[in-house]
């Protein structure tokens, strides 16, 4: 119950930050009036993303699992994880303060739907990566169901199924495009998406130590063959090295 009630929560959350990013059927979001000074508001703005980033950056590196799971039981670390990341968000959403002001704003409605459905695109991706890695294990229910039968859990293998063969981080990809996909650019919202960028980006790193620590030369393989971020960009490189060497060779 523990681990199917944190995953509700979360799934409630994610659902809420799709409306709270794109501005559309929830009572308060991310452009909504603004009630405080821009100083004191920054303030809480930058303050709410960094819990968020830490609790979330904090509690996924192993040295913090190990240790947390001398107090928490094993097979619910992973829900407890989602439930306090899905709290954060929570807590950002309800003492958000909005800024106002704009950057840009698009004017033909054609745009401007493009631009919104470019956003949900990019929520798209982040859903459906998480089912190609195994939905139910990255938000801890098929571990709290594995114990819950009494079998034992046993970690994911390494796999690079559809995104994760044109990129390595498909989900930040996602985000990325979901957070800077607007048709109306103000204060916050562009403060929201370079803040939340600049965080996956350094999150990223922290990420693929773990990864080449737990995978070891598969992983070295995976980053040599698939671009961070940007589709295609390995592809590219790879090319502009070949074209160069078979130059030289001619030469």
């Amino acid at each position: 119950m523990y681990g199917i009630v944190s995953y509700v929560i979360f799934f409630a959350t994610f659902c809420y930050a799709m409306g709270f990013v794109s501005t559309f059927l929830v009572p308060k979001h991310i452009d909504s009036t603004p009630q405080s000074p821009l100083g004191y508001a920054l303030l809480v703005d930058a303050g709410l993303l960094a819990v968020f980033a830490l609790q979330h950056s904090i509690m996924a590196r192993p040295a913090f699992k190990k240790w947390w799971t001398r107090f928490v039981p094993e097979p619910i670390e992973r829900s407890t994880y989602v439930l306090l990341a899905s709290l954060c968000l929570i807590l950002l959403f309800w003492k958000w303060e909005p800024i106002g002001g704009v950057i840009w704003s698009v004017e033909s409605e054609t745009a401007r739907l493009v631009l919104q459905l470019t956003s949900m695109f990019g929520f798209t991706i982040v859903l459906v990566s998480t089912f190609l890695i195994n939905h139910f294990d990255l938000f801890g229910l098929r571990q709290v169901g594995l114990y819950f039968t009494g079998k034992t859990y046993q970690s994911l293998s390494f796999r690079t199924p559809f995104f994760y063969k044109y990129v390595r981080h498909p989900l930040y990809l996602g985000f990325m495009i979901a957070f800077w996909s607007t048709p109306v650019m103000t204060a916050a919202h562009l403060f929201f998406a370079f803040m939340t960028t600049t965080y996956m980006l350094i999150a990223i790193r922290f990420e693929e130590k773990d990864l080449v620590d737990h995978f070891g030369a598969r992983y070295q393989d995976y980053k040599r063959t698939a671009p961070m971020i940007i589709p295609f960009v390995n592809r590219a490189d790879r090319k502009k090295k070949s074209f160069e060497s078979h130059s030289q060779a001619l030469k």
